[in-house]
This record gives structure tokens, C-alpha cells and sequence, in this order.
């Protein structure tokens, strides 16, 4: 059993994980997951502390400015990354101010459209694409969200024109796909997977390095030859800049044990995520590559921030 040391400040006995969405959602559950093995692991108080808005840059902003004690963490996601290449005036700065304490867990995002639509593969998506440019359009949940830049992405890579229409959350912009309404989304897998089983929409390719086990048979972008197209959710555990090394070690070995637990594993695939855990230093790779992979999208793409 991992324990505090002696020197650790009576506050460490308490956490404040700070997760920039409201309850309920994927980042807030995986949030409660970890913080309950806290609890009953290591007799550590884990409060989530939900402070969603600003596109979560009021959470991230509260913990780069608290105490580097190891006392307030920040569950981040990806919007963590993809605001600073969509937002310019940031109050924080995404890298200096905070240091990377574990990769959490990745959700997979796929290419999906309705089951009306004429193309049955990535390829002939293209095809119809090229052969009407502009004419095909496709949903987000809003501008700048990570599905729509992982969309531009994929837009920049086969050299395609599609009409974006943004939404107000996920929800309307995956009814309004089932319905036929829009042409295509880049969406979650988990959050699909039923409509695709219910044959309301076809899943044309997943953005995984791997092919996925409930889908065996739809092939990947990069197996399709789009080798940048490898786009993940992801989830990890920021704390303040400063923290000290054995702070971030002793919530790192914590972390990846809770991570492992059954109940954890079982909560987690409700949502779509796989655990990851590692050391610091993978959660210091993903975000360093993902600080640096959305600019030139943001650019090309001429996305401004809402």
C-alpha cells in the first residue's frame, strides 16, 4: 500500500480533482472512478469538483493558478489541447503551467453516416466528396470541439470540401445525423455503436492506431492510407507547475493502480474508454504532441473561436 509521507501536508490528505464539464459526463465519471479507489485505497478524500464553462478553460485555469502542493488536480481532456490551438488568449498557458502526472484512458473516434447514404466505405466517401465538393455536409457538436478538428483534419488529408455544421452538444448533432438530416459526424464510438448495430448508421473507418474489437471488420484511416489521420479522445491528470517530482510520483503510482481495478475498468467501458496509465512522462508526450498537431488545422481551416 502506497502511503503519505510523514513530511506531506495535512491538505494532501485531501484532493480536489477539478474537471472542467458538468456531472454526468465521461471526463466527471472517470473523474469519480479514480477519485473513489483514493477513498477507499489510500483513505484519501477525492472531491470532484465540477467548474465546467469557457470551453473548460475556467477549471484549467482555477488549478494553474492554486497551490503546486498536489492538493488540486485537473482531469483534462482533450478539448485541453484543442482550445489552445482554437483560442489565442488563453489565461494560462496549456504547457508552463502544469506538469503532466498520467494518460488516464483514450476513447476511440470514428467516421460515421446514415445508413441512406450511397457511400458504404472511406473510399467512396472520398469519391463523392471530390466529385461534389462542398455539397456533403457534416455535423460537430460545435466549432472548435475536437470532433470538428478532427474532421478538418481528415478533410486536409484526403483533399476534400465538406460543409461543416456545428451543433450545440453531441446529442442533437447524432439525431439529426440518424435522421439523415446531416451526412456524416465524427463522433465516439460508444456513442454510435448502438445506432450502428440498429443499422441506422454506417461506421466508414475508426481513427485508432488499431482496429477495434466490436467492430472488427472497419478498417482504420491509416490502414486507408490517411497516416495522420490517428485521432484519439483522451483523458489525463494535470497538476499545478512546480509540483514537486515526489508528489507527482507517489499520484502516479497511485493512479495507475487505481486504474487497474475491476470496478474502475467496468465503469470506464460504459463510457468508452479504455485505461491507459504509464509514467508522467507518456501524459508529457501525448500533450506536447497534441499542443503541437492542432495549430496548422486551426489555420488552414480559418477556425475562430466562438
Amino acid at each position: 500500500m502506497l502511503a503519505w509521507p510523514a513530511a506531506a501536508p495535512a491538505a494532501q490528505h485531501t484532493i480536489s480533482m477539478v474537471v472542467a464539464a458538468s456531472p454526468g459526463t465521461g471526463v466527471d465519471i472517470l473523474a469519480r472512478a479514480i477519485g473513489q479507489q483514493f477513498a477507499t485505497r489510500w483513505g484519501v478524500a477525492a472531491v470532484v469538483d465540477n467548474r465546467p464553462g469557457a470551453s473548460g478553460n475556467i477549471g484549467a485555469d482555477h488549478v494553474a493558478r492554486a497551490k503546486p502542493d498536489g492538493a488540486t488536480l485537473l482531469v483534462a481532456a482533450t478539448t485541453f489541447a484543442t482550445n489552445a490551438a482554437v483560442n489565442q488568449s488563453l489565461p494560462y498557458d496549456p504547457v508552463k503551467d502544469f506538469t503532466p502526472v498520467a494518460l488516464l484512458g483514450t476513447g476511440t473516434l470514428c467516421l460515421v453516416v446514415p445508413a441512406s447514404f450511397p457511400a458504404s466505405t472511406l473510399a467512396e466517401f472520398v469519391a463523392a466528396a471530390k466529385a461534389t465538393p462542398g455539397a456533403i455536409n457534416y455535423a460537430s457538436p460545435g466549432n472548435g470541439t475536437p470532433q470538428h478538428l478532427a474532421m478538418e483534419l481528415f478533410k486536409q488529408e484526403a483533399g476534400i470540401d465538406l460543409f461543416h455544421v456545428p451543433f450545440k452538444g453531441t446529442g442533437g448533432a447524432i439525431n439529426d445525423l440518424s435522421g439523415g438530416h446531416v451526412s456524416a459526424m465524427i463522433a465516439p464510438l460508444h456513442t454510435v455503436l448502438p445506432l450502428v448495430k440498429g443499422e441506422k448508421l454506417k461506421i466508414l473507418g475508426v481513427m485508432s492506431t488499431e482496429r477495434v474489437a466490436p467492430l472488427p471488420q472497419v478498417p482504420t484511416f491509416r490502414e486507408l492510407g490517411y497516416d495522420k489521420v490517428q485521432v484519439d479522445v483522451w483523458y489525463g491528470l494535470l497538476a499545478p507547475a512546480g509540483t514537486p517530482a515526489a508528489v507527482v510520483d507517489r499520484l502516479n503510482q497511485q493512479v495507475n493502480e487505481a486504474l487497474k481495478a475491476p470496478e474502475v475498468v467496468a465503469s470506464l467501458a460504459k463510457q468508452g474508454i479504455e485505461p491507459q496509465g504509464g509514467t508522467p512522462g507518456r501524459m508529457a508526450e501525448v500533450l506536447a504532441t497534441e499542443i503541437k498537431r492542432w495549430p496548422p488545422v486551426v489555420r488552414a481551416a480559418q477556425i475562430k473561436a466562438d
